[in-house]
């Protein structure tokens, strides 16, 4: 494959990739538009409770990602049988971790809102929200599954087709339990459950109905440790990323509001443009797993390399823009003269890290997609605990206020740039064969 050969086969992936992508905070906002009208105190229990629901299922991103990494190998050695079994085997997985992250939510909505900080009517109503939303749970960790076997098997458009349906029924049942059926944030909450229910419903067809002939679809041990294993891996990648995040939070917290503040506006736009690197190193997970279950490492870093060349550029014209505008964006969020003071001192270092992080982020994709995980687990854990944590408590003794904490964070993703940089080099992580 020449270039732009190379470049139309990741764009082929990734643009529906971005679509499916998009469609979760299309959907958050749409929410939270709907439940807002309802006042203030409901539009905090939102927060509140969405704050745990997105991280319970950003933690369960494992079995989106594990499952592409698995069945693209084995679509790629032409094992589309084996394929359509480790299907079921997802489908089983993410059902019996969904229906225990269902029962504790729902019996733990009291001590999870004392844990994010949640106080008064807003947090009752926000435990009310968490026991309402907990049924759906199995249904979306099903549909990150479905989306992991599709994607590895080249199927993009069919989850962003049920993604797009599930939003667009959350809307319409939404706005007539909430406002048609005066339900309030119940209707928010039940609403939200049945789009999921069928959404879960609609993957739960395809990942039965996936191969021919003789395919077991019982639960095998085998199989399950294998996706265990690599879950267990990339809990460790996204829960120490994770645990970054709300550590520079919290050190923010005590800093002042303006610098949370600040902080916040800076974080939730890196969020978004993830969207857009993310779509890349899905395109990377898919591409890569393909290419080496196929026996062709020499093509798996060659569109390696041109996925790097991409997001680097990416990441450049990120990082430029947000440079540009500097003094104008930040007024879209607030108009405080504080937190508009603090976001001018963050935003250079939040444009910077746009570069770093495009490259690890399709790293990220480029070794998932090779079944490198453990690796990957290890540098994460390296990278925050021995890079970014001493930097950010250090802000927080020496009060550096939201420049360190910024620091910290540009620090965290060099220090996984450099790692995994190495790690791509080295060339171990292109394991040939349709299972690793």
């Amino acid at each position: 494959m020449d270039a732009r050969a190379h470049d139309r086969e990741i764009l082929r992936l990734a643009l529906p990739a971005l679509g499916a992508l998009a469609a979760e905070p299309l959907y958050v906002l749409a929410d939270t538009a709907i439940v807002g009208h309802l006042g203030t105190r409901e539009l905090g229990a939102l927060a509140l409770a969405a704050t745990v629901l997105n991280a319970v299922v950003a933690l369960c991103n494992f079995l989106a990602y594990g499952t592409t990494a698995q069945v693209a190998r084995l679509h790629g050695a032409g094992l589309q049988d084996r394929a359509a079994e480790l299907a079921a085997q997802a489908l089983w997985l993410s059902l019996a971790i969904g229906l225990a992250l269902a029962v504790l939510v729902a019996a733990l909505a009291h001590p999870l809102m004392l844990a994010v900080g949640g106080t008064g009517e807003a947090a009752h109503l926000a435990e009310r929200y968490l026991r309402l939303s907990a049924p759906g749970l199995p249904f979306a960790l099903i549909a990150l599954a479905g989306q992991g076997y599709l994607r590895g098997v080249d199927r993009l458009r069919a989850p962003l087709v049920i993604l797009i349906a599930s939003n667009l029924v959350n809307v319409a049942l939404e706005l007539l339990l909430v406002y048609g059926l005066d339900l309030g944030l119940d209707g928010s909450a039940l609403g939200t459950v049945v789009a999921q229910a069928g959404m879960g419903a609609a993957f739960v067809v395809l990942l039965l109905r996936a191969g021919a002939g003789e395919v077991s679809r019982r639960p095998r041990a085998a199989d399950l440790r294998a996706l265990l294993r690599l879950g267990g891996d990339l809990l460790v990648r996204t829960g120490s990323l994770l645990l970054a995040f709300v550590l520079a939070g919290a050190v923010l917290a005590r800093t002042s509001t303006a610098a949370l503040a600040a902080h916040q506006i800076a974080f939730q736009l890196f969020v978004f443009l993830a969207l857009v690197l993310d779509a890349i190193a899905i395109a990377g997970q898919i591409i890569v797993g393909r290419a080496l279950g196929a026996g062709d490492a020499a093509g798996a870093v060659a569109l390696s390399r041109r996925m790097l060349g991409w997001s680097l550029l990416v990441g450049a014209v990120f990082g430029a823009l947000l440079l540009a505008v500097t003094t104008v964006l930040p007024r879209a969020f607030t108009s405080d003269p504080a937190v508009l003071d603090q976001a001018r001192t963050l935003w250079p270092l939040f444009a910077l890290l746009q570069v770093p992080g495009a490259v690890v982020f399709t790293l990220d994709g480029i070794l998932i997609g090779a079944g490198d995980t453990r690796f990957i687990a290890r540098a994460m854990a390296f990278s925050a605990l021995i890079c970014f944590a001493p930097v950010v408590l250090a802000s927080l003794l020496f009060d550096w206020g939201v420049t360190g904490v910024w620091v910290a964070l540009n620090v965290l993703m060099l220090a996984r740039l450099v790692t995994m940089a190495v790690r791509f080099r080295g060339g171990r992580w292109a394991v040939l064969g349709a299972e690793r």
